[in-house]
């Protein structure tokens, strides 16, 4: 099926439907954003004279939908300079538009009837071939469609994105009977291609995959905690990023969908599902009553298991239905956090005594015979449902990776002492001598095919990489903070692997050790991780340490070292490209500036940030925006105005909300940078750009033509800092940061504006940060961030 997509529309302005049309806003898209008719007018609407036949007021319900989405946090939008692509308008009057639309996207609220009326309409106006869809967490399909021409039933799917439909990748694609397959297969390759997204192709079956799991993993849990008498934070302790999944865990992911919601949707699975309802695993428990009755319903009546205060959060305690500080807490739980492998982890908590080990294999044994039963009643192959989980629910493994972890027949164990057991599919594996789910052969991985009984290779697979299953066989260099993995084709690819990817003495020395090895036998240099972030910076608590011993030789020596990894990274004799994700802060982020290129995730939250702790960059950062502003006076006439702009930057220590805001907050050089959509494809993509900077690639030369503007500007940035210090707008110490740092952007006591060098700055840059580490502000600050 050959076809293009320029305009969108989406019927529905709640916070689904908004959000839909904010992510594709997102990604260039126009939008028609519609909703029903406004036929009331405010006491405000008569004072600005207006009557109901005024196009604000008309339109008022839409406004205010898309209004009220735009203050969601996280934020919806990349950038503001999307928003002009989206439209509003209302059922009545603009439906004749959805005739120029290229696909309409229904999001009204989760009612088939509304929804069969709607369609109706619809049906009236869009023009043949059209596709069209309905973003239903649960509806089946084939209920939706009486009555519709025969041109929409083909073109008509399930299109369920999961929400934040920004920050989660799941699409589920859901057809009917009637659905054309080339209009499945487009959906399917669009929504990874031009959406980002990771969409699995979903049986019409009630709750499709990932609410169906999900759903049962947070009743299972509403249920257990009931029955072992636990507290709220006890559970959510257990069944959060401990065991690798939403820090939200299971009842403040509760409070964020709503209880209204959750019930609605467990009580529609409840009534589909008659056999597994019998064993309550869709029922709620009794609490759930009078949490309803009492309005009680999460973050939209601001309070639900959980109570914010003015000065703490407080949980529900079932007991006496009061709030408390406290609802019960497991003493040795933090223990296991220490373990930073997620599958020793699991192991080690599978295998602990008491009631935390109890509660944990309680829960795996519910979820995994849960999920076999499954098998194929929602998904064919069982790597869907933990790609579902993934992608859709934020678990950073799914249940039958998790099941792996533990062991194939400790899980079987595990089900035999609750009185559960295993579909028969299972057993048959099992009695194969299969003893796992899936297995990594030459960096590649495989599943168990049910049909075949065989390992099969996940589709899809080929087009990405993944460093996880790279680094057994292909690691070619490593010391204590980083592992050199080869790639293929003449690319490497460095990997961090400190805490939080923090960058230490080893990780530099990882740095320019893997450019030495590249340099002589390999075209290019990645530098990338599959971890959430990139890297938060540098080690703030190395420097802490230096300071507070007064090792100012230490701390100078550390730094020169960074600043001399950076430059490293800028001239070495082979191509650089780093792969951004999630933070990419202060270190990290002059690490980027300094790259021949950065393949950017649009996630990708960047920032010089040291100013934040009473620093400024001082591994290259200051040095390469003194550069970038050298390079803009030669457009501008306001030479002193764009050395201002650079400085408030570094000041604010703000950090960009997507990777769009990054290159417009100054971090990245047009033609140095790509964002890709789908995460999964980063490390692919940034192959593909250092094998093409590979080609006749020349070091750029040392800069020795960088303009620094000298006292003149100097006196006006100090003069700024100081009328903001007596406005009471900063700090003395802030004022003392920022006079220090328009030292270093101004290039220090000179008459005249100047031509400099690098290493120039890179040496004014080195002194202040060595200074600033000797204020007792500065180390106070330091230690405030270390200490959490």
């Amino acid at each position: 099926m050959k076809k293009t997509i320029n305009k969108i529309a989406v019927l529905g302005s709640g916070i689904m439907g908004s959000s839909i049309a904010c992510h594709f806003a997102n990604l260039g898209f126009k939008v028609l954003l519609l909703d029903r008719l406004n036929d009331k007018l405010s006491t405000n609407d008569h004072s600005k004279g207006y009557n109901l036949q005024t196009s604000a007021v008309r339109n008022q319900l839409v406004r205010d939908g898309l209004d009220k989405t735009l203050q969601d946090k996280p934020y919806p939008i990349f950038s503001a300079k999307s928003l002009p692509l989206i439209s509003i308008g209302n059922f009545v009057d603009d439906m004749i538009q959805i005739s120029g639309c290229d696909w309409i996207l229904e999001a009204i609220i989760e009612d088939v009837n509304l929804k069969i009326k709607l369609f109706a309409e619809v049906d009236k106006f869009r023009k043949k071939g059209t596709l069209i869809s309905s973003n239903t967490s649960g509806i089946p399909i084939q209920q939706l469609l009486d009555g519709r021409s025969d041109d929409f039933k083909a073109h008509f799917c399930g299109t369920h994105f999961f929400n934040p439909p920004r920050y989660l990748s799941l699409l589920e694609i859901i057809p009917s009977t009637f659905t054309k397959p080339d209009v499945v297969d487009f959906l399917m390759q669009y929504g990874k291609t031009y959406l980002g997204k990771d969409t699995i192709l979903c049986k019409d079956t009630p709750g499709f995959i990932a609410n169906r799991i999900g759903i049962f993993a947070l009743l299972s849990a509403f249920h257990l905690t009931t029955k072992m008498n636990l507290g709220v934070e006890q559970m959510d302790a257990l069944t959060g990023t401990l065991v690798g999944r939403p820090k939200s865990a299971t009842f403040r992911t509760a409070d964020v969908i709503g209880l209204d919601t959750l019930v609605k949707v467990a009580n529609g699975l409840s009534e589909s599902l008659d056999e597994e309802a019998v064993d309550n695993n869709f029922e709620m428990p009794t609490y759930m009553k009078t949490m309803l009755e009492n309005n009680w319903l999460g973050d939209k009546t601001k309070q639900g298991f959980y109570k914010k205060t003015k000065t703490e959060i407080l949980s529900l305690n079932f007991s006496n239905f009061e709030y408390g500080n406290d609802s019960g807490s497991w003493d040795g739980i933090l223990e296991f956090s220490k373990i930073r492998d997620l599958r020793e982890r699991l192991k080690a908590l599978n295998k602990t005594p008491g009631e935390i080990g109890n509660c944990f294999r309680i829960l795996q044994a519910q979820l995994f015979a849960y999920c076999t039963n499954c098998i194929p009643q929602i998904a064919d192959d069982f790597y869907l449902i933990d790609e579902a989980m993934r992608t859709g629910f934020g678990w950073e493994l799914g249940p039958f990776e998790i099941w792996d972890a533990v062991g194939l027949a400790e899980g079987i164990n595990l089900m035999e002492a609750e009185d559960k057991k295993p579909a028969n599919w299972v057993l048959q594996m099992a009695g194969n001598g299969d003893n796992t789910f899936y297995k990594t052969e030459n960096g590649i991985k495989y599943y168990y095919d049910i049909p075949s009984q065989t390992y099969k290779s996940i589709p899809g697979g080929e087009k990405t990489i993944d460093l996880n299953l790279l680094k057994k066989t292909k690691t070619i260099w490593s010391n204590a903070a980083v592992s050199l993995i080869d790639l293929g084709h003449g690319i490497l690819n460095l990997a961090f692997q400190t805490k939080m990817n923090a960058i230490d003495g080893d990780v530099l020395q990882g740095i320019n050790t893997s450019i030495e090895i590249a340099e002589k036998d390999y075209k290019g240099l990645i530098i990338a991780n599959n971890a959430t972030n990139f890297s938060v910076g540098a080690n703030l608590k190395n420097i802490l340490k230096m300071a507070t011993d007064a090792d100012w030789n230490g701390i100078n020596d550390f730094i020169k070292l960074f600043q001399d990894t950076a430059m490293n990274i800028r001239y070495s004799n082979i191509p650089v490209v780093i792969v951004t994700q999630g933070l990419v802060l202060g270190g990290a982020c002059e690490l980027c500036l300094h790259a021949d290129f950065v393949q950017m995730h649009t996630e990708t939250y960047m920032g010089l940030v040291e100013v934040g702790v009473g620093l400024i960059p001082g591994g290259g950062g200051c040095k390469e925006f003194a550069l970038l502003a050298s390079d803009e006076y030669a457009e501008s006439t306001l030479n002193s105005s764009v050395l201002k702009s650079r400085l408030n930057t570094i000041i604010k220590a703000a950090t960009s909300t997507s990777a769009l805001e990054a290159e417009e907050m100054g971090f990245l050089k047009k033609g140095k940078f790509a964002i890709t959509l789908n995460r999964k494809k980063l490390i692919a993509d940034a192959k593909i750009a250092a094998l093409k900077l590979a080609f006749n690639y020349l070091a750029p030369q040392k800069r020795q033509d960088i303009k620094v503007l000298g006292n003149d500007a100097l006196a006006m940035l100090n003069a700024h800092t100081y009328n903001k210090k007596s406005a009471g707008f900063i700090t003395p110490h802030d004022a003392i940061i920022s006079q220090k740092l328009a030292y270093v952007l101004c290039g220090g006591d000179l008459s005249v504006p100047t031509f400099v060098n690098e290493q120039y700055l890179l040496d004014l840059e080195r002194e202040a940060f060595v200074s600033l580490c000797a204020d007792k502000t500065t180390q106070e600050k330091i230690a405030a961030i270390v200490s959490k």
